[in-house]
């Protein structure tokens, strides 16, 4: 039988979209969103094992026997079996294999609705021989996955337009290592992998080569269920191999100082606070942290900085209380501007991640070495402001590649930024002003009217920063719990509500 070939043009929503349509068939059985795309991740690759193994010329066994062959040629309660036993197997492997099989298990209680799952999978090629078709079909799914603002699972979830904006930016290249400490579902690697095929240079030697698939692209995932989804997101894309060493390390990035260091870090950090013993902080493990704080943006921004090689260069997602918090926030603000050049602020529209009040921005960092005059590494800082320009994005006009055309021609990607042009909604400001604010509070105004740059734009602005924080705790400690409550509910039994858990 001729299976549709998810390479081809054309048919990459197709898949994405009859298979996320049996998510509602499973809602019935308790299966949550993220534990369905987790069945379909497992699903997959077997599947894809199999097809590599059955290649006429070059045949490739991925996983060490043919798994799939074992399941699709079974029904009933052999079926199930198949399944189980092939997940319990091959969480015994090393590499990628290893995180994207570890405590994995079968979530679909229902043989019946396993069994059409696997005919589902089964109906389509995918091999191929291009990556981009698999890719985006599972890129589409984690898109849906996140999509639904109840859970707040979309607040982990970086839009991928901001993801290609940001890439363009910093321009990644064969000579970099890139690591994101926060890496989600791996849309930073992704994209800058893609980058970096789009803008191959000629003349590369085998040798660098030969880095970009050993090393160049790694990350930090806190979650296994969240790991699994971003190797397997890695490996449809071309960037891994199931026999790999794993790009994706599982654990807490803030706990240890880096052991490798980046010339390029991209991430979002999970935005809130991270419950730790009473009274302890991540700065009581890192001395290499600058100030003791709860705020994970705050932590991440200094595991940003220590992770980065002099001259590396940083792009870091983080909610607007990052530019204004006092406390903890001013030291780490007042360290960044002066340990590094702190050159670009991008003022994102509310609603980008998960709730229309919830304010982003985006901050493009460098990192130097101290000057010998002892000045700040930070000279000036270019703000521009999107938010003004674009309406908080919505299902129905959700963000585009469009959105950030102007964005990055005014960032002028490699070129000196003597050379950008300021304009109403991208504005510099120098760094002893910066220094010289209440609190170094980065919380600038450009477009928006106001007597100076400086002008609150409402007197009760300090207000609104206050309740923006609350909000974007009380988000974070929903989240938490939710994903604690998926955690400790028991296999078979129903959740009250679907498409609990976290993804990124």
């Amino acid at each position: 039988m001729n299976r549709p070939a998810l390479s081809r043009p054309g048919l990459d929503q197709d898949p994405a979209k009859a298979l996320w349509s049996f998510a509602d068939v499973l809602r019935e059985d308790g299966v949550s969103g993220l534990e369905y795309v987790e069945q379909l991740a497992s699903l997959i690759l077997i599947k894809l094992a199999h097809e590599q193994r059955q290649r006429p010329l070059n045949p490739v066994d991925m996983i060490g026997y043919d798994a799939w062959a074992d399941i699709s040629r079974s029904a009933g309660e052999d079926q199930r079996q198949h399944y189980e036993q092939a997940l319990s197997d091959l969480g015994y492997g090393s590499g990628n294999l290893g995180v994207l099989f570890r405590k994995a298990q079968n979530r679909i209680p229902d043989q019946a609705k396993l069994s059409r799952l696997i005919d589902l999978v089964d109906s389509y090629h995918w091999s191929g021989t291009e990556h981009g078709g698999r890719g985006a079909v599972y890129e589409a799914l984690l898109a849906r996955l996140t999509a639904d603002t109840k859970t707040g699972a979309g607040q982990y979830y970086t839009p991928r337009p901001l993801i290609e904006a940001i890439v363009q930016c910093v321009q990644p290249g064969v000579g970099d290592t890139i690591i994101d400490p926060a890496c989600g579902t791996g849309g930073f690697l992704i994209k800058s992998f893609e980058y970096l095929v789009k803008h191959f240079p000629p003349g590369v030697s085998s040798a660098e080569r030969a880095r970009l698939t050993a090393g160049a692209f790694g990350g930090t995932e806190l979650v296994d269920a969240t790991a699994r989804l971003a190797t397997m997101n890695l490996l449809l894309h071309g960037v891994t191999r199931p026999n790999d060493h794993s790009r994706i390390a599982v654990g807490d990035a803030l706990a240890q100082r880096p052991t490798q260091h980046a010339s390029v870090v991209l991430t979002t950090p999970p935005f809130g606070r991270r419950t730790m013993l009473t009274g302890e902080t991540y700065a009581d493990y890192r001395p290499d942290f600058w100030a003791a704080t709860s705020n994970r943006q705050l932590n991440y921004l200094q595991h940003v900085h220590s992770l980065l090689e002099i001259n590396g260069r940083a792009a870091v997602v983080v909610p607007d209380n990052v530019l204004f918090e006092g406390g903890a926030g001013e030291h780490v603000r007042r360290r960044l501007l002066e340990a590094c050049d702190m050159h670009t602020l991008l003022r994102l529209p509310s609603g980008v991640f998960y709730a229309s009040g919830i304010k982003t921005s985006v901050l493009f960092f460098d990192k130097r070495l101290p000057r010998p005059d002892g000045r700040p590494s930070t000279e000036r800082l270019w703000v521009y402001d999107l938010r003004s320009e674009r309406p908080a994005p919505t299902k129905t006009a959700p963000l585009t590649g469009a959105d950030f055309e102007e964005f990055v021609s005014a960032y002028r990607p490699g070129r000196p930024r003597s050379e950008r042009t300021a304009s109403h909604v991208f504005q510099s400001f120098s760094v002893e002003d910066l220094l010289a604010r209440d609190r170094t509070n980065l919380d600038v105004l450009v477009a928006e009217p106001a007597n100076s740059p400086f002008a609150p734009s409402e007197p009760d602005t300090d207000l609104h920063h206050m309740a923006q924080q609350i909000a974007n705790e009380l988000h974070s400690a929903l989240q938490e719990l939710t994903t604690l409550t998926e955690a400790l509910r028991p296999y078979g039994v129903q959740a009250d509500r679907p498409d609990q858990g976290a993804t990124t």
